[in-house]
């Protein structure tokens, strides 16, 4: 579980192609995996991985992660060179920043706008996969590549957010332009208040 509060951006360090599945390299900055042992969980972009093998090198630190075909169809690519955020799971007592992230990614948005606001912040609109109709509100949360952020405006097929200076420094969110592709969760709360209201299990 996380919270979408990101910890700092690393970058694909390498992809490579593996049974119709990707094997995954994130390059880290020096002390980010500290403490953490194979089989633990990071966020990328959102995505919740598996650590399957972890160290540092002259660049820094790194971990590496297996992505499944099932993964790969709900996320957007990550290409190499791709900058990321990354986020370490919560603790119990840990003070909750943003929202509650599963790390589950319900599919990826296209951001349809990206416009300075002339405070250095940045207003986004980023659309939605349809079956997440009805779950974004305004002034509700959701997470955009794993970034807990809070929504401004919904409609029927996206969601305008309105990002702070600091949120644009230790995010990737700032470097994103109109047309590109990113990782969308919905609330989690409001998923399952969704499914209850629609009598479903």
């Amino acid at each position: 579980m996380f919270c979408g509060i990101v910890t700092a951006t690393g970058s694909v360090a390498a992809a490579e192609e593996r049974g119709g599945g990707l094997f995954l390299r994130v390059a880290c900055p020096a002390g980010w995996t500290e403490g953490m042992r194979i089989g633990d969980s990071a966020a990328v972009d959102g995505a919740c991985l598996t650590a399957v093998d972890l160290g540092r090198d002259k660049d820094g630190d790194f971990f590496c992660a297996d992505l499944t075909p099932e993964t790969l169809s709900l996320c957007a690519p990550l290409g190499l060179g791709k900058k990321v955020n990354l986020e370490r799971p919560m603790k119990a007592g840990d003070e909750i920043g943003g929202h509650f992230v599963t790390g589950h990614v319900d599919g990826t948005g296209e951001v349809l706008e990206a416009e300075d606001d002339g405070a250095e912040g940045r207003r986004m609109r980023f659309s939605y996969p349809a079956e997440l109709r009805g779950l974004f509100a305004r002034k509700g949360s959701a997470a955009v590549a794993g970034v807990s952020l809070t929504v401004n405006e919904a409609d029927a097929d996206s969601f305008r957010v309105h990002l702070i200076p600091h949120t644009l420094r230790v995010t990737n969110l700032g470097e994103l332009r109109a047309g590109e592709r990113v990782n969308v969760e919905a609330d989690m709360l409001a998923r399952h208040v969704a499914r209850i209201l629609a009598g479903r299990d």
